[in-house]
């Protein structure tokens, strides 16, 4: 009950506007055969739709605070980025909101996790908050070494699948965690990132990549099991994010309530 009580704000706000609100960490390409320096977008937005744009950290007194952490672990070892992010207006196709950008120096072989916690955002619609804890993982020259490593987070998706090496049509599974532990039946929303991220101008492409038939087939939403474990099959090569609603045990903030959310962004590739 207590699951579904932190997940209401997301639903709820889900139900007024149609389409979930997903915090992105935007790299173009998750598998790299060798080391670089990558561009990083880390934006607060609605990845089918392109709906609208949120402002991170927007409080209820319209005052913005500042990102909480962002860092990168590679194996097993934590490294602060948080200096490293400039402040940007990010233009989507219906409005621009405030989000960060940096650049990472991926440049040792292995797997790269990058963390992002923002700070909780107002949703006016329904007084609440929303906390998305945030996860990407980025591998050099294909060996695998923290891709499945659990973080400890407030709220987190462990992979069970590379998140890097899926090919479309084979499916991603992961376990859904809060605090270290499994959440049984954690509800899981599902977007496809539907458009080009023009990373030079800081906005989205105009063309959608796939139309949805109803507004159900825009966020789609499954269940974890009784282990806190599920499976979703991926459909199209791309971008798809994974957002656990609910599952921190943090429920409050500055005096609303607060949805606590774990979200892990996976990338599919083609067979040719």
């Amino acid at each position: 009950m207590k699951k579904i009580l932190l997940s209401s704000i997301v639903a709820a706000s889900v139900c007024t506007s149609a389409f979930a609100h997903f915090q992105m960490v935007y790299t173009p390409e998750s598998a790299l055969e060798k080391g670089t320096t990558i561009p990083v977008k880390i934006v607060f937005n609605h990845p089918f739709a392109d709906e609208h744009t949120m402002d991170m950290g927007l409080q209820k007194d319209g005052k913005i605070k500042p990102i909480e952490e962002f860092y990168v672990v590679h194996k097993g070892e934590k490294k602060d980025l948080k200096e490293s992010l400039k402040e940007i207006t990010f233009k989507g196709n219906s409005n621009s909101g405030k989000g960060y950008e940096t650049e990472y120096k991926a440049r040792k072989m292995g797997d790269h996790i990058l963390v992002a916690t923002p700070a909780p955002y107002y949703e006016a619609n329904e007084d609440g908050y929303i906390q998305q804890i945030t996860k990407v993982i980025v591998n050099v020259a294909g060996a695998p070494t923290d891709w499945d490593s659990e973080l400890g987070l407030k709220a987190e998706i462990v992979p069970l699948t590379k998140p890097y090496s899926i090919w479309t049509g084979s499916t991603f599974s992961g376990i859904v965690k809060g605090n270290g532990k499994p959440v049984p039946f954690a509800e899981i929303e599902v977007e496809y990132l539907n458009y080009d991220v023009d990373i030079k101008a800081n906005k989205m492409g105009k063309k959608a990549h796939a139309k949805a038939p109803q507004d159900s087939f825009v966020t789609l939403t499954i269940k974890a099991d009784q282990d806190g474990k599920f499976t979703f099959g991926i459909p199209k090569a791309g971008w798809w994010g994974f957002a656990a609603l609910g599952v921190g045990e943090q429920d409050k903030y500055d005096g609303k309530e607060l949805s606590q959310d774990a979200v892990i962004w996976v990338q599919a590739k083609d067979m040719k």
